[in-house]
């Protein structure tokens, strides 16, 4: 009845003012055109939507050829390439080749004993993984197969044809002409859904110990776990099983309790003859510390944020820093301006290397200290105290120094960690000292001149160029193998 009535007035008004009804006319069209326009829009994504995810070729349930994956997803495969890219710098990262102990001597020495003091560059992009392990100094050092299980896509199908104990136990240098394929899509993804999956044991290994079943991460979580596969805190348990030391928690306190109760020791450095513990990369455990992580982001929201082409919205595959790709990766959450935000990460940065700078030089003093002690005629008795010390101070040290971004991840946390650090690396110089002064050493123990990386390696008797020479004979026996294998 309402509605009758409501178009009797309207009528009405019409014939009493005829203009009223051109722009009723005019309006009707205007609104027609616009969800014509709607429609279309819609049809086309819709198109657009089938085409993105048109299966142009079956992708094999162990599929480890990225190039196979890009048939289907040319997008994300293209953007993957870019991890080639190693152009980019920032103040303290990125991908560009950084020579670590260049930049941090001191590092020699207290990795004295233990292949890092060789060589430790900064981690390049994921297309570099299977190349820059073969080439490292470290793996001149004999290594177990476990040290490939981060490298390559074709990691997983070797542990299942192997078997994992298998796979472990072996040798690195035996499996060196496995591993072509670098780090891609197989890693994450599942072939058929695109799901998200967690491919290795060791983490879902880690979970379970701790009574929790990674099946029933959600999405969100997901998109951090597939990083934390890797990118983690690890040992190799009897010195060849990964395994993560999370079962007494994620802090550095509690995987120091880990270590401590299974009595796991990395190497001893021959300087002070303390029983060290050598850190990994303890990101994802870092990064939970941190307010992104707090707030409901993970590692691909910042590390893969979301890129739009052609009206498609997808996940960027060019893992990368976030300072090179601040638009999309920062400042979709934040209104300030890139050169605010990278003065905000800079200046957290800058105050946490100061602190790492101040417990590696306490650390550095407390391992030449600790040899004096040894030399004037210390007791294991004497010394146990400070070398447990030692151990712990430079377990905290190395926890932030091996993260990859921990100083903005989780600033606080870093900050707190080297703190304690500082602090316990003076503990062990104090109770080293009243052992000196108790075998008649009352002068200062002098320090070397270690201001730069060879001379740091001089210092503890490496002979680089002899190592490198023993590397590149590795390299060629290994590659002639290789190709032998692949012709047979």
């Amino acid at each position: 009845m309402k509605l009758e009535l409501s178009l009797k007035k309207l009528a009405e008004l019409v014939e009493e003012k005829p203009i009223y009804g051109w722009v009723l006319f005019g309006a009707t069209m205007f609104a027609t055109f616009l969800l014509g326009l709607f429609a279309s829009s819609v049809m086309e994504r819709r198109v657009e939507s089938r085409a993105m995810f048109q299966v142009v070729a079956p992708i094999d349930e162990m599929e480890t050829r990225s190039d196979v994956w890009g048939r289907n997803y040319p997008r994300e495969y293209e953007r993957w390439k870019m991890t080639k890219r190693s152009d980019f710098k920032s103040k303290y990262a990125g991908s560009a080749v950084r020579d670590s102990l260049a930049e941090h001597p001191a590092m020699v020495v207290l990795w004295a004993g233990y292949a890092f003091s060789r060589e430790y560059n900064q981690s390049r992009g994921h297309m570099h993984a299977v190349e820059d392990v073969k080439k490292i100094l470290r793996t001149n050092v004999p290594q177990p197969g476990t040290c490939w299980t981060c490298k390559s896509t074709q990691v997983v199908p070797t542990m299942r044809k192997m078997g994992l104990e298998k796979f472990y136990g072996g040798k690195w240098e035996d499996l060196y002409g496995t591993f072509k394929e670098s780090i891609g899509c197989l890693d994450c993804h599942d072939p058929k859904t695109m799901d998200l999956q967690v491919k290795r044991p060791a983490l879902v290994e880690a979970f379970n110990r701790r009574g929790k079943d990674i099946r029933k991460a959600t999405h969100q979580e997901l998109r951090s776990l597939v990083c934390a596969q890797c990118h983690v805190e690890y040992y190799f348990k009897d010195k060849k099983y990964l395994t993560f030391p999370w079962d007494k928690g994620l802090t550095v306190e509690d995987m120091e309790k880990y270590y401590d109760e299974v009595k796991h020791v990395d190497y001893v450095n021959p300087l002070s003859k303390a029983k060290m513990l050598k850190a990994q990369h303890p990101d994802w455990e870092l990064a939970q510390m941190g307010i992104h992580f707090q707030r409901g982001l993970g590692c691909a929201d910042c590390h893969m944020p979301y890129r739009a082409e052609g009206g498609v919205k997808f996940t960027d595959h060019w893992v990368q820093s976030p300072l090179n790709n601040m638009q999309a990766a920062c400042m979709v959450c934040h209104n300030e301006s890139a050169d605010t935000l990278r003065k905000n990460v800079q200046d957290r940065q800058d105050r946490i290397q100061e602190l790492r700078a101040q417990a590696e030089d306490a650390l550095v003093r407390a391992h030449l200290e600790a040899r004096a002690a040894w030399k004037a005629g210390a007791t294991e008795g004497e010394m146990a105290s400070a070398l447990l010390d030692i151990r712990h101070s430079q377990w905290r040290w190395d926890f932030v120094s091996a993260s990859i971004g921990g100083g903005f991840h989780a600033p606080l946390e870093c900050a707190r960690i080297l703190g304690s650090s500082i602090n316990l690396a003076q503990e062990a110089r104090l109770k080293i000292a009243r052992v000196l002064v108790a075998h008649g050493v009352t002068d200062e123990v002098p320090m070397p001149d270690i201001s730069t990386k060879a001379k740091a390696q001089a210092f503890i008797g490496l002979d680089m160029e002899k190592l490198r020479a023993e590397k590149d004979a590795q390299i060629k026996r290994l590659e002639k193998a290789a190709k032998s294998a692949s012709y047979d």
